[in-house]
């Protein structure tokens, strides 16, 4: 990457609003000389990616099947997941696709969507954590765990927990480190590390704020799990997409679209990275613990104040609670 690519890359990173638009996307892609075209094949590897129904999760399944890899969509409305499996396998005729009903936010469905593909594919070389939805009204998982946590953090950290064994057996037999993805959120950067208040009550119930802080937790929890699973050849990453034309930004953030609209990246554009993060053998299996933005890895923190909340005894709290709340341990042999 060039001085003038570095430079304009910085200019738009201190905007904002030019580095999360198509602005970015569109002059990073022509600065840094991305080519979609030298992903390699992924025959013969499976990828496992939750909320692929819709908007970025969509897209990237589609050109991940489309590389050839065997794609397990994880949604928690069997029939919608089944027209996705269809609309796929018709638009790539060659794609294999399968569907697993359940919801993230329900952990006994995480631990049976967990056995189902464990027992289907002898290993798993790429899990991709996408689902996620932004609530306005509160509600509680069967555990009674706020749902936005619940379906973003705990269901996605026990799914990977159950599915460590098939990560494991895919980086031992190819040679080649297996991966885990977050899709996050540029939201997050708005608040800090605290895990008192990461599930929200009812009064004052914001959903907006629930979702920036689900999103700071999975940021956080990549650069632990990066560090606890190094020794098992498993390589984790997170990224965010920008701000891109989706169904639930379409939803959940009317307001925002309407006045961004013009601006707002594609969902392809937006699931660009997150395709280069599972497909591509270079810096994504080199590297650990990073946040992406359009091929770059990117600072978690843009403010003094959530910077000094990310201290070592916030995240062993992070830790503690996600382990007393799922009965799960990802790395049982590894320090956190």
């Amino acid at each position: 990457m060039g001085k003038i690519a570095d430079a304009v890359d910085a200019l738009l990173e201190a905007s904002v609003v030019g580095s999360f638009t198509r602005i970015g996307s569109a002059a990073r892609r022509s600065l840094d000389h991305w080519d979609e075209t030298s992903l390699p094949s992924l025959e013969g590897r499976v990828v496992v990616i939750t909320g692929a129904t819709s908007g970025l999760g969509l897209s990237a399944a589609r050109s991940l099947a489309k590389l050839g890899a065997t794609v397990e969509i994880v949604a928690r409305n069997r029939e919608k997941a089944e027209r996705t499996r269809r609309a796929i396998v018709e638009a790539i005729p060659s794609a294999r696709v399968g569907v697993r009903e359940g919801d993230t936010g329900h952990q006994a469905d995480m631990r049976r969507v967990a056995a189902e593909l464990s027992k289907e594919h002898s290993r798993i070389d790429v899990l991709i954590h996408n689902a996620g939805a932004l609530d306005d009204v509160r509600s509680v998982s069967p555990e009674g765990i706020e749902t936005t946590i619940a379906s973003q953090v705990v269901g996605p950290f026990v799914l990977g927990a159950r599915l460590l064994p098939a990560l494991e057996r895919s980086a031992r037999e190819t040679g080649r480190p297996a991966r885990i993805l977050w899709v996050s959120s540029g939201g997050m950067y708005s608040e800090p590390l605290d895990v008192s208040r990461l599930e929200m009550p009812a009064r004052g119930y914001d959903g907006v704020v629930a979702y920036a802080r689900a999103k700071r937790a999975q940021v956080t929890l990549t650069e632990l799990m990066a560090k606890a699973l190094a020794e098992r050849n498993i390589v984790v990453h997170a990224m965010h997409p920008g701000w891109a034309e989706t169904p639930g930004v379409a939803r959940s953030l009317p307001t925002f679209r309407k006045v961004m609209g013009p601006l707002l990246r594609t969902a392809d554009d937006g699931a660009e990275t997150l395709v280069w993060l599972a497909a591509s053998d270079g810096e994504p299996i080199h590297e650990r613990g990073l946040f992406w933005l359009d091929r770059r890895p990117r600072p978690i923190h843009r403010f003094g104040r959530t910077k000094k909340s990310d201290t070592k005894e916030e995240r062993a709290k992070l830790v503690a609670w996600l382990e007393e709340k799922s009965g799960e341990r990802l790395a049982p042999s590894a320090p956190l």
